[in-house]
């Protein structure tokens, strides 16, 4: 699942209804002082968590967001300066090398990055942006790649170094730099349009979904009342389609006005959230999760409930890659 870190107003809503911390963190499962970090936006949490922090606190996740309309200055302020502070702490602690050797190492050896990213117990989306120098590791996720890649861990360290002194890994190190969403999103703009006149409606999806019974989503594909546009890391995806948060399940953690995008032909893996079709056109908000038997079910909210899923049922799950508020 997608790890995110934000400025947020966490401290405060939790504070306006009287949640202690411990008490928060007791319900996430973490430690006292991640909910801490998570507050002044120095921690990442995935969108799973993320949830529960809405559910928990019983406001929507657009209340947890800080803009420079509706937050205290002070908060709004000490988060750029964190975004500054981090930056900097990226380009001294060598992250893009750590990134760009990776991916070299990786490509070397005709490894995917699937492969890598499971081999090392991580999810595509947070190898990926260890690969593109966007991501700290900790020393537990160093000794997972590295047997992932099928190095001892000073083995490779001392070829990041080789790699690195070399100059061999300066060219990839530029293609990180890249702003990967402006630049995709410029690509994509630039393929559909024609004497300068940008064709929007290939940008746009179609938004599905109506309230049915017992928190399910109706979704009849076949007829879409509205549309919504793509997210920009979202344009070269060609399957997403779009679909209304009107399930009861989710009470009032989403605004009515939040869209889903989907994919069909992505993957979800243990911590995403994605739609679970009980039939052609029903479907349920879902948290892949994994019980003690390493059995796969989707777990539903308010109240609780699991969907144990079997081998057809994966054709069933559609991955929720974005959420639009």
């Amino acid at each position: 699942m997608e790890e995110i870190v934000f400025p947020n107003q966490i401290r405060i809503n939790r504070k306006m209804r009287g949640v202690s911390m411990q008490d928060l963190a007791d319900k996430l499962g973490i430690s006292l002082s991640a909910i801490s970090k998570i507050e002044k936006g120095y921690r990442r949490l995935n969108q799973e968590q993320l949830i529960l922090v809405a559910e928990i606190l019983d406001c929507s996740l657009q209340d947890l967001y800080v803009n420079e309309q509706n937050s205290q200055q002070e908060v709004v302020l000490a988060w750029k300066k964190e975004q500054e502070r981090r930056q900097e702490i990226n380009k001294s602690s060598g992250l893009k090398v750590l990134g760009a050797a990776l991916r070299y190492i990786r490509n070397e050896k005709s490894l995917t990055l699937i492969e890598v990213a499971e081999n090392a117990d991580m999810t595509l989306s947070v190898y990926h942006r260890i690969e593109m120098g966007q991501r700290e590791v900790s020393d537990k996720e160093y000794k997972n790649i590295a047997k992932a890649l099928g190095f001892d861990v000073d083995v490779l360290k001392d070829e990041i170094k080789k790699l690195d002194e070399a100059g061999s890994l300066e060219e990839i190190i530029a293609h990180n730099d890249t702003k990967y969403k402006v630049a995709n999103a410029t690509r994509i703009i630039n393929e559909h349009s024609s004497s300068n006149n940008i064709d929007l409606d290939v940008l746009k999806v179609p938004v599905f979904g109506i309230s049915g019974a017992d928190g399910s989503i109706l979704i009849d594909r076949s007829s879409s009342s509205k549309e919504a546009f793509k997210p920009a890391n979202l344009y070269d995806k060609r399957d997403v389609y779009g679909v209304s948060l009107c399930s009861r399940r989710l009470g009032s953690i989403l605004s009515n006005r939040a869209v889903m995008f989907v994919a069909p032909s992505e993957v979800a893996s243990v911590g995403d959230i994605a739609l679970y079709y009980k039939n052609d056109q029903q479907a349920y908000v879902v948290s892949v999760r994994e019980d003690e038997t390493g059995q796969l079910y989707g777990l539903m909210w308010n109240p609780e409930e699991r969907i144990y899923f079997d081998n057809d049922d994966f054709k069933k799950i559609h991955k929720v890659v974005d959420i639009a508020l």
